[in-house]
Formats: C-alpha cells, sequence, structure tokens
C-alpha cells in the first residue's frame, strides 16, 4: 500500500530520484533533513536500525573476515527479510527454514544455495558525502563435490606429513600405525584421487609405487584385507588409467597370495607371508571367516582375466563351489565360519548379515554380474539368501516402525544390526536394477531410512558400530546402543547405499542425508593438522573422545562414495559397466563374448 512515509523511506534509502534535479548541494541536504525531521521518532530508530544491520550484513559478505564460519544463510535471509519494504524480489527459503549460524569443526565452506541473494552496503567515503550503494550479490554456492575433495585433500596432507608411505595415519599424535608395512592407505586411495580428479597428489602417490613399493618383505599379510584393498586397488587403478605399473604390481602381489590356497581343503587360509612364500590359519584356530574366504572372487578372476594365467580364476572358483554345496546353510543364510582342514561350516547355529559373513552375500550378485549374468548358481544362491533374510531376519521397531535385519542364534532373533548391513540397501537396488524382483527395491527404500536414523538419531550425527532396535516400545526410542558399540571408524556402508538409491532414483535426498553425513566428520572427526579420527562415542558431542586413528578404507570408500553420490556425471564409473569390490574399487564387466 502507497503512504507518503514508506515514499520518504525509499528516497532516504536509495535516494530520491527527483533531488537529482537540484543543482545545490547544500539545498539538497536540507531537503532530506527536513524528510528526516517529519519521520517519526520509530520511523527513524527503524531506519538507523537497517542501517547497522546492512553493515554488519556488508561485513559478512567478505569470507576473508568470516572463513571460520560454516552457514551465512541466516544472513542472507536476515537481509532480505529487512529489505522487503524496498519491494524487492528475492528467493523464498529452504522449507527446512534459515539455518542457524554454527561454527562447525575446522572447515571454512559456505553454505549458500544456488541463486539466493545477498543485499550488501558498502559505503565509498571520497572526501565528500557518503552515498549508499545497495546491490545484489550472488554468495558462491556450495560445491559438495568440492566439499569431498577438500575433505580428501585434509586427509592427505595429514598421511603425507606424518605417514607417509605407511599403513595408517595416527592424526593426533601426528604419527603413523603399520599393519602389513606395505603403504596400505596410499594403494588404497589411488583410484579415488583418480575419480577426484587429484592430479597432483595421485602423481606423487604413482612415483612412491614405482620407486617404494616392494612386496618382498618377511611379513604376514591377511588373504582377505590384502586381496580386497591392495590387490582390487591396484586392478583399479589399472583399469581406470591404462598404466601398466599398477597391473604389474596386481601380478606381483597376487602371485605372493596363492599359497593361502594350499590347504587340505582348498578353503584358503587367512594368513599369507608374502615374503617366505607360506601361509597358516590364527594361531588360535583352523576356521576362517565365510565373508573372507568367498569375498576375494572378483579381483582373482579379473587378475586370471587380465594375464591369461587360470590359477586364480580356479582357485577361488573352487571355494565358490564347495560353499555353494555346503550343509548348514538355513534358507540360504550361510553361518560365519568354515574349516580349512575339513572343508564344512563349524559354529553352526549363528546367521548374521554383518561381520564375518556380509560381503558373502555382496559377492554372489556382483560376481554374476560381473562375468555376464552367465553363472545361474550364483543368482539361485543369492535370490535365495535374500528370501531367507526376508524370511528370518527382518523386523519392525516400535514406535516409528523401522525395519531392520537381526541376527539369528540358534533359532532366537537378536534385535541387533551391525553398520556393516548397511552395504544391503545398495546391494538390493543394484539387483533391482539388474532385473530381479521389485520388492528387493522395496526393502532397499525400508533399509535406507532404517540406516539414515542410525545416524540421524545419534547426538553426533554420526552412527554407531551396532545398533540394537526396539520390538516394544519401551522408552520411546527406536534404537539403543550399548556403551561398547558407540564408536564409529568412518565406515562407508551407509554413504556407499546412498549413492546406489541416488543413482538409481534420483531422490535428492539421499544426497542431503550423505552431505549431513560429510558435515558431521567435519564436525566431529577431522583434525585440524590433517586427517580424521575414528571416534568412540558417537552419543557425546561435547567430547566424542577420538580414538587417534584413520582407516585406510575413510580414502578407500567413503570419500569414493561421496563423490560419486554428488557428482552428476552418470558416466562417472557407469553402474552398467562395473562393479564395485567390497572396498569400493571399480572392476570393469566383462564383455560379452557371445
Amino acid at each position: 500500500m502507497y503512504s507518503p512515509q514508506r515514499k520518504d523511506f525509499v528516497s532516504l534509502m536509495l535516494g530520491d530520484q527527483h533531488s537529482r534535479s537540484y543543482t545545490n548541494g547544500k539545498h539538497r541536504r536540507q531537503s532530506c533533513w527536513r524528510k528526516w525531521k517529519q519521520l517519526s521518532r520509530l520511523q527513524r530508530s527503524l531506519i538507523l536500525f537497517l542501517l547497522a544491520f546492512l553493515f554488519i550484513c556488508g561485513i559478512l559478505s567478505y569470507p576473508s573476515l568470516t572463513e571460520q564460519w560454516r552457514d551465512t544463510r541466516f544472513f542472507t535471509y536476515s537481509c532480505l527479510f529487512m529489505l522487503g519494504g524496498l519491494n524487492l524480489q528475492r528467493k523464498p527459503p529452504s522449507k527446512r527454514g534459515p539455518p542457524v549460524l554454527q561454527k562447525r569443526g575446522n572447515v571454512s565452506d559456505w553454505q549458500v544455495r544456488d541463486g539466493e541473494e545477498a543485499m550488501v552496503r558498502r559505503d565509498e567515503d571520497e572526501g565528500k558525502e557518503a552515498k549508499t550503494v545497495i546491490r545484489f550479490v550472488t554468495v558462491k554456492a556450495v560445491d559438495r563435490v568440492e566439499a569431498v575433495q577438500e575433505a580428501f585433500r585434509h586427509a592427505w596432507k595429514g598421511y603425507k606429513a606424518f605417514a607417509w608411505g605407511h599403513d595408517e595415519l595416527k592424526p593426533i599424535s601426528k604419527t603413523h600405525g603399520e599393519w602389513f608395512g606395505l603403504g596400505l592407505t596410499l594403494i588404497d586411495a589411488l583410484d579415488t584421487m583418480w575419480i577426484l580428479g587429484l592430479k597432483d597428489e595421485f602423481a606423487e602417490a604413482r612415483k612412491w609405487v614405482e620407486t617404494e613399493l616392494s612386496f618382498s618383505k618377511n611379513v604376514d599379510v591377511n588373504l582377505f584385507e590384502s586381496t580386497i584393498r591392495i590387490l582390487g586397488g591396484l586392478l583399479s587403478t589399472y583399469h581406470l588409467t591404462g598404466d601398466t605399473l599398477f597391473l604389474d604390481k596386481a601380478k606381483d602381489i597376487g602371485f605372493r597370495l596363492m599359497p593361502a590356497f594350499k590347504t587340505p581343503s582348498k578353503i584358503p587360509y587367512s594368513d599369507v607371508n608374502i615374503g617366505k612364500g607360506t601361509a597358516h590359519p590364527p594361531r588360535w584356530t583352523t576356521d576362517s571367516t565365510v565373508a573372507e574366504v568367498t569375498s576375494i572372487q572378483l579381483e582373482f578372476r579379473e587378475l586370471s582375466r587380465l594375464t591369461q594365467d587360470p590359477q586364480y580364476q580356479n582357485a577361488v572358483e573352487e571355494v565358490t563351489r564347495q560353499v555353494h554345496r555346503l550343509e548348514g546353510k538355513h534358507d540360504g543364510l550361510v553361518p560365519m565360519f568354515i574349516n580349512t582342514n575339513s572343508g564344512k561350516f563349524t559354529r553352526r547355529g549363528a546367521f548374521t548379515l554383518g561381520a564375518r559373513a556380509d560381503s558373502y552375500y555382496e559377492y554372489l550378485l556382483k560376481q554374476w554380474l560381473q562375468g555376464g549374468k552367465k553363472e545361474t548358481e550364483l543368482l539361485e544362491d543369492y535370490l535365495q539368501a535374500i528370501e531367507g533374510v526376508k524370511k528370518n531376519l527382518l523386523r519392525q521397531t516400535s514406535p516409528s516402525k523401522l525395519t531392520f535385519v537381526g541376527e539369528l542364534s540358534n533359532g532366537h532373533l537378536n534385535p541387533k544390526m551391525d553398520h556393516l548391513v548397511c552395504f544391503l540397501p545398495g546391494t538390493l537396488a543394484l539387483g533391482a536394477h539388474n532385473g530381479l524382483p521389485a520388492d528387493h527395491m522395496d526393502l532397499a527404500l525400508q533399509l535406507m531410512e532404517t540406516c539414515h536414523q542410525m545416524y540421524a538419531q545419534m547426538e553426533t550425527g554420526l552412527s554407531p558400530e551396532i545398533a540394537h532396535f526396539n520390538l516394544q516400545s519401551n522408552n520411546g526410542r527406536d534404537i539403543d546402543v550399548k556403551p561398547a558399540d558407540r564408536h564409529n571408524l568412518l565406515r562407508p556402508e551407509t554413504v556407499e547405499s546412498l549413492f546406489y538409491m541416488y543413482r538409481f532414483t534420483k531422490d535428492s535426498k539421499y544426497r542431503d542425508w550423505g552431505w549431513d553425513i560429510l558435515q558431521s566428520f567435519n564436525k566431529y572427526t577431522r583434525v585440524p593438522s590433517g586427517g580424521y579420527t575414528s571416534i568412540s562415542n558417537v552419543r557425546d558431542p561435547v567430547y566424542p573422545s577420538p580414538r587417534d586413528k584413520m582407516e585406510s578404507f575413510f580414502l578407500g570408500e567413503t570419500l569414493k562414495y561421496l563423490f560419486l553420490l554428488f557428482s552428476d556425471d552418470n558416466e562417472l564409473i557407469s553402474l552398467d559397466k562395473y562393479v564395485f569390490n567390497t572396498e569400493a574399487h571399480p572392476l570393469p564387466i566383462w564383455p560379452s563374448t557371445s
């Protein structure tokens, strides 16, 4: 509605256009003063407040003055709201409402969405009168892809400074930890750097592989971990780059791991001395875990295809055949242990999709995809296992009816789910994408929500290692976490599934959930001197108890899946051309020979 006071308000703020006809500066100032005196005390107070507020907005528009603050949308929205009387157009705020300004860890990203505009007031004093200039400034939007690149560089900075060439970074004590002594973090991160476009970092890592990496060491390594991280990482990097350096290294480590298969049953031992060429089970048992012996097939099959040497594929496919026909399964679900002497399942009666069994199910589907959907026994075992999950392990919480995968022990369901199980929504979605039953996708959607809630319901926004679900509404909570299970190891499984779900549904909520997770990593696990640390207590946002360890899979998997989740390029590691091993190293789907 028009009013003289509104007209004077606008004239004062923007400069009355008619006043430009005055040639006498003194008269112009007197005219402004008269108008100012005509305003009520309330109007003058409002104008002074607005000018002060615009001045603050102007200061905050300079990142150099406020680079420690994560979120400036509060000021953007406030400026626009206060300037609404100027009849200037602005975009409506997000449905979530303007976020609260807060300092987040050690990151200085600006969290302003595309297209949002801020009003900036600048005073220009050239020795004459002060003139107020109002202009639109488009604040740079947060590029989530760039945020992942920045997170990787920060992690790499710590690794390079304090753990270069070693297996793991201890970012708080600024030193390193050793497992195999083979530069595990560096090798695990090679294809991540290539995918993220970090050329300089990749070049220095390649040089280390060329000049420093040697497998001629008298050291025991775990067959499974060495296969998925080292062999898988080298094969993947070879395929992405075409650089035969990585294929040669893959041949070397692959050959050195083969003594593990020299057992009475041909079920491999868990440990190999890659220098001596000997293998053995753990000191305390002759068992291997089912997940470990059935989750090395993608890598060794691919090594045979590249080298035209069938020994690698023959060895792992013999394991697959034996497990396929073994007694002791329960509706397609497998026990957690298998004996290397007898070749039979041991400690029967316990069934889980968590630790010691998880990737068995993942590799059934992915081997079927890798081989061009021709190996029907793999598909049959996978389909039967998913039916077994639905029949025996699925339950819903109270009060929110979250669907979760429990554990079966001697016929009794334990409502416990490892974070590791959060690989399952992505695997189910991948199967549905390749023509498997539509209800697999329905289950994937439900489980994805549950895995998200494992993060969202924690005070730090980070999931515990293990969650217990309430089947009856005792305390109003769906999820309980025991003190011993409250740690977070920077694991990838949830963001892995978010990547698959977004690729197949294009539902932006999965990106938002991934972004929330990255923000929580930055707030609670980022170490200023470089690197990220696992934490011991996701329920304590004041002091989450850092553990001083950055697992290699944070660079090899977690940040890679976050980058691919946020990337708009669907051909960047197309899921119709590649399968990811269980360490997020993409290997090609074999071309059809028919």
